[in-house]
């Protein structure tokens, strides 16, 4: 845990060393308790099984068991003890700016993670210190240069990587044109694919990082905007591409008010097959917003990677959204989506499996009381293999710019088609929030779940827990109001300002 707290006094330390620069800076820190009941692995003699309530082989006090042809021993889980975990979150998002260069500032985001439980069992703990994102940007009107560890978001998903990426940009005609080359991070985490942290994940795991090369261009004007990607990864031990993909997308704004039209789609160049796409329409107006589409998925995986070799096969769906001010103090909403699994090119002469399936949610906003929402929604999901049905409702109240009170409580139950289990969980939980100061915010919490779990063996145990949280955010800047800013953080998504 000292690693923890090292890195909220380094990055202090440099947001306090910069007197004569701007900064902002943020500090949060989240913890969490819980206790769950465990699994212990166990063993039986085939000799010693018998048949169980399901016609299978089991204990003789009942619990199902798994045999391997010709093995000697059946395997199954008994309940095991109650185990505590007490993760701990700690992360830093910091801005530099008037560096002696007109145009030029630094980011650094980084995360630290420990388990303060005895037990040592929650996730996502290890590595115990990551860098998010480290870099160096220039900024001109017409020209933006990166160095350093960075996020590129695309079409094509999120692309990190450690090297150098330029944009250069015309507001007079619309076009922009991006380019970056660097040593690639694996897939959805900010750790190269060499991280021991993810030895686990495959055996073929590669000797050396990748290196990433992508570039695109688009155009942005009155009536819409367009926009090309291009990636690919060679692995520099083979000199072989590890991922070769290209994708577009493009927005349209007809004539009609409020009408907007988007599409898009990527290419899987490396497999030689099509990617995703998707397409939708939407009108909005002051009381209505519609959606209607349909989108195909198909996931993408790396060369090196085993889990092409599964050929995995797309869905397709159709799907609409629609959101209603029915009054001034209440929203209504409904969604649905129809989909179904391209054939796969396998036989299960004895079973039929279905490929299709849908869902939906209906929902309500409402907001009666002054400072107080009360939204409530009811989904349904019937896939192949598996269902869900289950309901959530929150009652929020602000007295007060300063304190936020949160009640949330939601049910949900989910039939297993070759599993003979079904399980009904409700959980019940209070959030609570409050602004300090202007620079501190710290909220507490608690949420306790209760599961029912349906099996006809022993192996219905109690998975009820508890779960404690608390947070604490700190923020920090210096540098006067927010045009003092460098162009490149006035250019973020308000969403993404530090």
């Amino acid at each position: 845990m000292r690693r923890v707290a090292a890195v909220a006094l380094v990055i202090a330390g440099l947001a306090g060393s910069a007197a004569a620069q701007g900064y902002r800076l943020r500090l949060d820190t989240r913890m969490q308790i819980v206790s769950f009941r465990g699994l212990t692995q166990d063993s039986v003699s085939v000799a010693d099984t018998v048949s169980g309530t399901g016609g299978g082989p089991a204990t003789s006090d009942g619990f199902a068991v798994t045999c391997g042809g010709g093995d000697a021993y059946c395997f199954f889980y008994r309940p095991g003890p109650i185990l505590h975990g007490a993760p701990i979150v700690s992360s830093a998002d910091l801005t530099l700016w008037g560096l002696g260069l007109p145009g030029l500032s630094a980011r650094v985001a980084a995360r630290a993670a420990g388990e303060m439980g005895n037990d040592h069992v929650w996730p996502g703990t290890s590595p115990e210190f990551q860098l998010l994102e480290g870099y160096l940007d220039y900024a001109t009107p017409r020209l933006t240069a990166r160095l350093g560890r960075q996020i590129v978001t695309s079409r094509l998903g999120y692309e990190g990587f450690d090297g150098g990426r330029l944009s250069l940009r015309d507001a007079g005609s619309g076009l922009e044109l991006d380019g970056y080359l660097g040593w690639g991070l694996a897939q959805g985490v900010a750790l190269p694919v060499t991280s021991p942290a993810l030895n686990p994940l495959d055996d073929f795991q590669p000797r050396q990082r990748q290196i990433v090369a992508g570039g695109g261009g688009g155009w942005t004007g009155a009536w819409g905007q367009v926009h090309a990607d291009y990636l690919r990864e060679v692995d520099p031990d083979v000199d072989y591409f590890v991922s070769e993909r290209a994708g577009v997308q493009a927005v349209l704004r007809p004539p009609v008010r409020g009408l907007t039209l988007q599409g898009g789609s990527d290419w899987d160049l490396a497999m030689g097959e099509w990617g995703s796409a998707e397409a939708s329409a939407s009108y909005t107006q002051a009381r209505l917003t519609a959606t209607v589409g349909a989108r195909r998925y198909r996931p993408h995986f790396a060369l090196w990677t085993i889990w092409g070799a599964f050929s995995p096969v797309p869905y397709h769906a159709t799907f609409g959204r629609v959101r209603v001010r029915a009054m001034s103090w209440l929203d209504l909403r409904a969604s649905g989506e129809r989909y179904s699994y391209a054939p796969a090119d396998v036989s299960t002469a004895l079973v039929a499996v279905e490929s299709s399936g849908w869902r939906y949610e209906v929902g309500a906003t409402a907001s009666v009381v002054p400072g107080m929402t009360i939204d409530g929604a009811y989904q349904a999901d019937f896939g192949p293999g598996a269902s869900a049905a289950g309901a959530t409702g929150t009652i929020s109240y602000a007295p007060d710019s300063r304190i936020l009170v949160t009640l949330q409580g939601a049910t949900l139950q989910r039939p297993l088609e070759f599993r003979f289990d079904e399980s009904r969980v409700k959980s019940i939980g209070m959030d609570l929030q409050v602004n300090v100061t202007t620079m501190l915010r710290v909220g507490v919490g608690g949420v306790y779940y209760a599961e029912n779990r349906r099996r006809p063996d022993p192996q219905s145990v109690d998975w009820n827990q508890f779960r404690v949280t608390a947070f604490a955010t700190v923020a920090l800047g210096k540098g006067g109001d927010f045009r003092s800013l460098p162009p490149a953080v006035r250019r973020m998504p308000v969403g993404e300002r530090p």
